[in-house]
């Protein structure tokens, strides 16, 4: 493990067993790891009791805040991980660590005791990199935490040593953005432990597993919306008390994570159908971004739909895409299944691969702001 990370492990242990500053990573291209650290005290933080993390949302659609994660919260998310799952084990970090799904995987190898292997890589993600960092592990149980595009990349041609690596991993957790149907049956084909996960930085990361909410967490829906809450919960917003107010509500007598996200919810059981902002109003039909991308990701290799401003229409369906550039075949498909408005009216090809945050989620903004000048 390089210096950098060494010395954030340090300060996370400091904030967990010492009641040392809350730590804050920050990406930071300037430097040598791709991020610095803030350690923040108490007056950094007025009003969080035990904070040990302070994370910023990805801000795919703007809006970054700073989310704070208290000790409690950490441990109990690292816990209800080895509980779900049956084991603890050792950590490859292949994710950057100012996002909550890479730091995680630092704090969960604290709790658990176990040495993490940090991949090695000079600011983008590659197969040899990774095998090299898996090969590096010494532990009967092993896991890590990947994007789809990372295990994407992994799975595209891949050599027999990347599969071996690959397969001798006991849990591959996979969030951040929803993997494709042909992503997964391809993992499938390895016999890969994929553990598809939902949640974010307010939960501590994933605290639902292949559909299952971990132990701890209870769901609940209203008007469609997915309201989340479980000891892995945040503590709110580092000055933002109108976001925390807006986002973190009382129902029954306890705290809730009112999400963004659209789905339904069957015991401990929970299916996501989209995002309230995945909704398209275009000319008075409204359509669902998911559902669209969903059946076009069988004629493309990425997808992503979004609501672009429409003079016209107020708003219209914007497409960006990569893979074959012909479109008649899915379009005519789209007709036929969701009707003539959801036929994309702004296209956007990209041939090497729609841009990306560093946490692996598409990059909405510049996604839009690229398609409304498409027309």
């Amino acid at each position: 493990m390089d210096a950098p990370h060494l010395t954030l492990l340090q300060a996370l242990a400091n904030a967990a067993n010492d009641g040392g500053p809350a730590v804050e990573v920050v990406a930071d291209p300037s430097m040598p790891a791709g991020f610095s650290l803030n350690l923040l005290d108490a007056q950094a933080l007025p009003g969080f009791d035990e904070p040990m993390v302070v994370v910023r949302t990805s801000g795919s659609t703007g809006r970054a805040k700073r989310t704070v994660l208290s000790v409690t919260a950490m441990a109990s998310s690292a816990q209800a991980t080895a509980e779900f799952l049956g084991f603890e084990g050792q950590w490859l970090l292949a994710l950057p660590v100012h996002y909550v799904a890479g730091i995680s995987v630092l704090t969960r190898s604290l709790f658990a005791g176990t040495k993490p292997v940090v991949m090695e890589s000079n600011g983008s993600f590659s197969a040899e990199d990774f095998t090299s960092a898996a090969a590096q592990m010494v532990d009967s149980k092993r896991l890590t935490a990947l994007v789809p595009t990372q295990l994407a990349r992994l799975l595209d041609n891949p050599s027999a040593q990347t599969i071996a690596a690959l397969k001798r991993f006991d849990a591959i957790l996979l969030g951040g953005a929803r993997a494709s149907k042909d992503l997964l049956a391809a993992a499938r084909h390895h016999g890969l432990k994929i553990f598809q996960t939902y949640g974010s930085a307010e939960t501590c990361g994933g605290l639902v597993y292949n559909g299952t909410a971990l132990p701890g967490v209870k769901l609940r829906e209203e008007d469609g919306r997915i309201l989340v809450t479980g000891p892995m919960l945040a503590d709110g917003y580092a000055d933002n008390p109108q976001a925390t107010a807006e986002h973190f509500v009382e129902r029954d007598g306890e705290c809730w994570y009112l999400t963004d996200d659209l789905g339904t919810v069957n015991g401990s059981r929970l299916h996501i159908e989209g995002r309230i902002d995945d909704v398209i109003n275009t000319g008075g039909v409204k359509l669902s971004a998911a559902k669209i991308e969903g059946l076009l990701e069988e004629f493309f290799t990425q997808v992503l739909v979004v609501a672009v401003p429409d003079a016209q229409w107020g708003q219209a369906v914007g497409l960006a895409y990569s893979g074959p550039t012909a479109t008649a075949e899915a379009f005519e498909a789209l007709r036929q299944t969701l009707g003539k408005e959801s036929v994309p009216k702004y296209l956007r090809h990209y041939p090497h691969g729609l841009p990306q945050l560093p946490n692996g989620k598409y990059n909405r903004q510049e996604v839009i702001g690229a398609l409304r000048g498409s027309k």
